[in-house]
């Protein structure tokens, strides 16, 4: 009880009430003997009164505070019971000791007293050892789950009308997306109007069926385009449905020489719809440039990819060749300097596209310098080769020196690659604002940003095709002599396998145009030769190598044993020419402690989708990856990429 409760009775105001009463009484006895004895019977008549009424109201107080006690106690119970969310308490060892009438509802049984958090919870077993929320389902209800552990307390709190509406809402964002045929122009090449139109009318119906079936809204927006607007809960059927339109289409124009191919780009989840429109032409890009014939999706920061199982259209016209040589020539008319750059351990193609871009700058007078650092053995023979030249051998520069030199009237000129990451030196993109993108590979979702030109050809065999090209259009006369010249025709016949992939018309056009102007095939034949122990480290690695999927060779070599990524991908390309082998994987350790891998492939496989979900890139038919960790462990992460495309979309077109 209070102290002043207990004080109250003998406060100052009782006290000098008595004093003034046994002062009166004294007074008064003085006066009158008789008097004051009656007056002081009275004041100890008081007095007793007093201290029996204190102790009757202490009394009442106590069986007043314990009767209230006791309907608080019971107040605070009934209220605990009837909360409208769950308190758990469990001890040390996440064990229920005590919950409410909540849980019980919740559970649909009469107590889970003895049971553990992790069995009534599945989801608390993942959660760490934090002050934080966890969402959880049991049967077809959300719970938030929000868990105090220094206290071993939890609250269990039902948000499944919330979890709902966020769900719709979540489904019901706009999707917003291009479907384009992008190879209209060589497919209806040489027809008739009517044969035209009945090719249209036969991909328009299948593209009208489609978006019918999956109650799409259509709008054709010119001959080759159309406009589809949805959801994303409909955006992910197609998903599910690995966007089936790609292969219907295909397969109804199969009959003619060239099949009719689709490119499809999707987006959701922008901010606006303003936004929206500029990922879904970003996402129709990036299907484009990476060679048509498949779907870009991209929600949020996801960016997936879909389809693509069939090689890119190669182009029957060189019109974009000339706007591009035209443009380039214009960039470095404009430039102080131009610095070339290839990919991290440049191959034949890369340095002979480097070469022919070299060639075209010093047509213009212009100070033009290639950036690169040490020679790999991919490229030692050419190397050696250019250097018996001293003036080209003066136009090879180092990053540290490419970096002292450039300035905001720099050009810079990325060949064979359109990553930042995979140029030797990265920060040279970021001190000027001039880049120029040449690139044969197929666009991934990481892309030199803000480049004022990009020429990406997914159908060309090689970098050295496409610049082969661009030198007949950017200068009236252009003559290379012998070195320039075989070092484009080794790019392309590396990149060829001696002109047995991926190899167009305009394949060979180039080539021709290369031998004309002196290219000496018997020297690349040289430079392309193979050292006797490199044979014999090779074929210890193919000798590891097992088939799976009936048409797949892996080879996995020894682990401790390190070899050359260049070693790695000859060593793929041979498992190619075996019996029965449609692709072939190739995973070794390489020098700079990197898992590389080299996947090659006749068509009939993307290795590029396989090198992709691996962190990689590349080709339909020639791709790679470098990882970190073991070689068995990433061999079983291989398998596993290899196990989910098989079970989603099957391996082999």
């Amino acid at each position: 009880m209070p102290r002043f409760l207990i004080k109250r009775w003998h406060g100052m105001h009782h006290l000098w009430a008595f004093v003034l009463m046994l002062f009166m009484t004294i007074t008064l006895a003085t006066y009158e003997w008789k008097l004051g004895v009656i007056g002081l019977a009275l004041s100890g008549a008081i007095g007793v009164y007093s201290v029996m009424a204190e102790r009757a109201f202490r009394r009442d107080l106590k069986m007043y505070l314990g009767t209230l006690s006791y309907r608080v106690k019971k107040a605070g119970q009934e209220v605990i019971s009837d909360l409208p969310f769950g308190i758990i308490l469990y001890n040390e060892d996440k064990t229920i000791e005590w919950h409410n009438a909540f849980v019980t509802n919740m559970l649909e049984r009469e107590s889970a007293v003895g049971e553990s958090l992790s069995d009534l919870f599945p989801t608390l077993s993942q959660a760490k050892e934090r002050e934080g929320t966890v969402e959880a389902a049991i049967g077809s209800a959300i719970y938030e789950l929000q868990f105090r552990f220094d206290e071993r307390l939890l609250y269990v709190r039902d948000i499944t009308k919330q979890w709902q509406l966020a769900k719709r809402y979540e489904e019901e964002k706009m999707a917003l997306g291009i479907v384009m045929m992008d190879n209209l122009e060589e497919v209806t090449q040489g027809m008739d109007d009517q044969q035209r139109s009945t090719l249209m009318s036969k991909a328009t119906a299948e593209i009208t069926e489609w978006a019918n079936k999956f109650h799409v809204y259509l709008k054709r927006l010119t001959s080759d385009r159309y406009l589809v607007m949805t959801d994303q809960r409909t955006l992910k059927q197609l998903e599910l449905s690995r966007f089936v339109l790609l292969d219907e289409v295909r397969e109804i124009t199969a009959d003619n020489k060239i099949p009719m191919t689709l490119s499809i780009g999707f987006a959701a989840g922008a901010d606006s719809i303003v936004e929206l429109g500029h990922w879904a032409q970003t996402s129709l890009d990036y299907a484009l440039g990476r060679g048509g014939d498949q779907a870009a999706v991209k929600v949020g920061q996801r960016q997936s990819f879909y389809g693509g199982k069939s090689n890119a259209v190669e182009k029957r016209t060189r019109v974009r060749a000339r706007v591009v040589a035209h443009a380039l020539r214009d960039l470095m008319r404009d430039s102080d300097r131009i610095l070339i750059m290839g990919h991290k351990m440049p191959d034949m193609d890369a340095v002979g596209a480097s070469i022919g871009v070299l060639k075209a700058a010093l047509l213009f007078n212009k100070e033009a310098y290639i950036v690169l650092e040490g020679v790999n053995p991919a490229i030692q023979r050419m190397m050696e080769m250019l250097r018996e030249d001293e003036r080209i051998a003066k136009r090879f520069i180092t990053p540290d020196q490419a970096l002292g030199i450039v300035d905001g009237k720099t050009l810079a000129v990325v060949v064979d690659t359109h990553k930042a990451s995979m140029v030797k030196e990265p920060r040279l993109l970021s001190l000027t604002d001039k880049i120029v993108v040449v690139d044969h590979h197929r666009r991934g979702e990481e892309f030199i940003a803000n480049a004022m030109l990009v020429y990406m050809e997914p159908y060309a065999s090689s970098t050295c095709e496409l610049v082969t090209e661009l030198l007949q259009y950017i200068h009236d006369r252009v003559a290379l002599d012998i070195r320039e010249a075989t070092a484009l025709l080794a790019g392309i016949t590396v990149d060829t396998k001696s002109f047995s992939l991926r190899t167009g018309s305009r394949t060979f056009e180039a080539a021709s145009f290369l031998r004309r102007n002196g290219a000496d095939s018997a020297l690349i034949q040289r430079m392309m030769k193979e050292d006797l122990a490199e044979y014999i480290k090779k074929a210890e690695m193919i000798k590891q190598a097992e088939i799976v999927y009936e048409h797949i060779a892996i080879a996995v070599t020894e682990q401790g044993r390190q070899y050359s990524q260049l070693l790695i991908a000859q060593s793929a390309d041979t498992l190619l020419n075996m019996t029965d082998v449609l692709a072939s994987f190739v995973v070794g350790e390489r020098p700079d402690g990197l898992i590389g891998i080299s996947a090659r492939s006749l068509g009939h496989m993307n290795v590029q989708v396989v090198m992709e979900r691996m962190g990689g890139g590349g080709h339909l038919t020639n791709a790679a990856a470098q990882l970190e960790g073991t070689v068995s462990e990433v061999a079983q992460r291989l398998k596993q990429v290899l196990q989910e495309i098989d079970k989603e979309e099957g391996l082999f077109e």
